[in-house]
């Protein structure tokens, strides 16, 4: 380690430490989790061991361990993080927060929406940061061999967050009816687009959830797998868009059918969503996500880390007390107001 900056650490515990060899650059970290996935949760590792590999191929100095050191800044998902962590004197505990409670202690959050960032904000309690996550790591763009073609319409993701409608029969039946094929892709394949034409991936239709815990990640891989896409009204995605040629929202079952109606029989349109997609790919990528850790790192968790250290025992103590409090207070109000 550079002995003029504080260490930088990646965690994962000892109990949820993967058995056998870990992948030692980005490029290897696809294969693994497809290999480990029945074994292992994905977004921990996505986001903890992802981001490790990502940034110690661009020449960060940074290490993976599976204990929790005296000193430097330690980071990890909030699933790795015991609840009753309080940071050392000399330990700045940055918590990626991802669609999860914030940790009670940590003194930096990561969050992979801007809303999200702006609700911690208001909270008064949490110092919280956003940064894009990773695209599908080994993502096979749509085949072009496929032309024109408008056959295949998919999702990507969790199938238990996708809106009951669109898990039903009679949403498979009106997508025969324009002669579409539907699949709800399983995680194995999660990477490959190589003969889908649409993706589609509503979690609920009406009501005024907007997911602000939710990253834009379904659509930054249509963009970079080179189809349109079809998305529920979620924040993350309202963030990211510049054009009407980003996406098509949607918020009912009749509008998603009239969307993939559109773009069914509209080639011009299809065809400049999926140029424009092109171009917002080369946006945003992982090495725009690599500079943003960098800037998080050395604007954020640097000055943050050397604050800590140069606070007072007594100070450090008295964060501790106005966090419980503060954490109480919130609990009472929301126990209050439901």
């Amino acid at each position: 380690m550079n002995d003029s900056l504080p260490p930088i650490y990646f965690y994962i515990p000892k109990n949820q430490w993967p058995v056998g060899d870990l992948p030692q650059i980005p490029e290897e970290y696809g294969q693994w989790m497809s290999d480990w996935n029945s074994r292992y949760g994905r977004g921990k590792y996505d986001w903890t061991l992802q981001t490790y590999l990502h940034l110690k191929s661009d020449g960060l100095l940074c290490k993976l361990i599976d204990f929790i050191p005296e000193c430097g800044i330690f980071i990890s998902h909030r699933d790795f993080l015991p609840p009753n962590l309080q940071p050392l004197p000399k330990l700045l505990v940055v918590c990626i927060k991802a669609d999860r409670e914030p940790h009670p202690w940590a003194q930096l959050h990561v969050v992979q929406n801007h809303r999200d960032e702006l609700l911690q904000r208001e909270s008064a309690l949490w110092q919280s940061y956003p940064l894009r996550f990773w695209v599908q790591p080994k993502l096979i763009q749509r085949d072009r061999a496929r032309g024109s073609r408008f056959e295949n319409a998919a999702f990507f993701g969790v199938a238990g967050t996708l809106a009951p409608e669109l898990l039903s029969l009679e949403w498979k039946e009106k997508l025969a009816v324009l002669g579409l094929r539907w699949e709800a892709v399983g995680c194995d394949r999660w990477q490959d687009y190589s003969d889908v034409d649409v993706a589609v991936a509503v979690r609920c239709f009406g009501g005024n959830n907007t997911f602000d815990s939710k990253p834009a990640s379904k659509l930054i891989n249509a963009w970079h797998a080179g189809i349109p896409a079809i998305l529920g009204r979620e924040s993350a995605y309202q963030n990211e868009r510049k054009s009407e040629l980003d996406y098509i929202e949607v918020t009912s079952v009749d509008r998603a059918i009239g969307a993939l109606f559109r773009l069914k029989y509209d080639l011009a349109l299809r065809l400049a969503m999926v140029e424009n997609g092109k171009i917002r790919a080369r946006e945003i990528n992982n090495a725009g996500t690599i500079l943003q850790w960098r800037n998080f790192l050395t604007g954020t968790a640097y000055p943050a880390y050397y604050k800590w250290c140069e606070t007072s025992q007594q100070q450090q103590q008295l964060f501790f007390k106005r966090r419980y409090l503060s954490l109480k207070f919130h609990q009472v109000r929301s126990s209050f107001l439901r």
